[in-house]
């Protein structure tokens, strides 16, 4: 029994030598002397076929063994490990660093605080309101009653009869005038939404709105502000015309074009060959409106206008369909 127990901790001592560096292989060698079914074990089996006499010798020496099997491989197994923190540790300040991935603003987020920025050095203040919003709000407060046939111009999402998805941000208008007196200078960027899906739109969409109320605005300050906006989003070379138009919260009402900046006004597929491209509309602020949130219009007067930031984008970034601003492709978005 000596002899075979001097030989079980050669083998180990062997078997340590060799895997020192190898922590799986030390488990292995540990599981095959020290476990239930390995060398060990099985040296134990066999003391039964000791003599009487014998067996408290022989039992000492094998419970000496397996006291020096586990220390032996204890310590193989903690030199292991801190070896192996001691290479973590290492590094090589020679070898080239990898620079890390930089993420990058949606072309949509980057259109809307150009916007954003714009109207701020114009003096005007940003303000944020519900996606949810009352019908009074979104429409009645914005003349447009319950049977206006204005209503059918947006297609709605109703979450109950008095209660809708906001198809536009000028309800934000309403609630900023309740609040405050003139003067007020505003644009309301966010989220809308409307029932309709195709190469054009989609069932949510970002829009700006914007809001200019005091004593004696004209149409002229109108024009002059939207005409500054255009040529700091597109360039000073960019020409632009207001069109005639309808919109139920304003009146007189116009469109703004702004010469194709795909063709240059020569006439291609995006304008429909006519040379210009409508990208927001405007007007002078409804008497009515001023009535619903108690302003005096024979004292007070103001403009209002509203773009989409995505017509914007694709007009800037020369973006041909708008869903690819919403499929999260990598390679489109990365040339940003």
């Amino acid at each position: 029994m000596e002899e075979a127990v001097r030989k079980l901790l050669d083998l180990a001592s062997k078997g340590i030598a060799e895997s020192r560096d190898d922590r799986r292989a030390l488990e292995q060698l540990k599981v095959r002397l020290l476990g239930r079914k390995g060398e060990l074990a099985a040296l134990f089996k066999n003391l039964g076929k000791v003599s009487e006499a014998d067996r408290p010798l022989v039992g000492k020496i094998l419970n000496d063994a397996k006291v020096s099997l586990e220390k032996m491989l204890a310590e193989a197994l903690e030199e292991s490990r801190e070896q192996s923190i001691r290479r973590r540790k290492r590094f090589d300040v020679t070898v080239p660093g990898r620079m890390p991935l930089r993420g990058r603003l949606h072309p949509i987020t980057q259109t809307a605080l150009e916007i954003s920025r714009i109207f701020n050095w114009l003096g005007f203040e940003t303000v944020e309101g519900p996606e949810v919003e009352l019908d009074y709000y979104n429409f009645e407060a914005l003349n447009m009653p319950k049977d206006h046939p204005a209503r059918d111009m947006q297609d709605t999402f109703y979450v109950s009869e008095d209660v809708v998805l906001r198809t536009h941000t000028s309800p934000l208008q309403v609630r900023v005038m309740e609040k405050r007196r003139p003067p007020i200078r505003v644009i309301a960027p966010g989220r809308t939404y409307r029932c309709d899906s195709d190469v054009t739109h989609t069932p949510m969409f970002h829009q700006v709105e914007g809001l200019m109320v005091g004593e004696d605005i004209s149409f002229g300050d109108l024009k002059g502000i939207l005409t500054i906006f255009v040529h700091q989003m597109f360039g000073p070379d960019v020409d632009l015309r207001f069109r005639p138009s309808f919109f139920p919260f304003t009146e007189p009402s116009a469109e703004v074009d702004i010469r194709c900046v795909m063709c240059r006004g020569g006439g291609c597929r995006v304008c429909s060959q006519t040379g210009w491209l409508e990208i927001l509309g405007s007007g002078m602020v409804d008497p009515e409106v001023f009535k619903m949130v108690g302003y005096d219009p024979e004292t007070v007067t103001g403009f209002a206008f509203g773009m989409g930031i995505e017509r914007i984008a694709m007009l800037k970034f020369g973006i041909d369909d708008l869903r690819l601003f919403f499929e999260n492709d990598l390679r489109f978005l990365m040339q940003f």
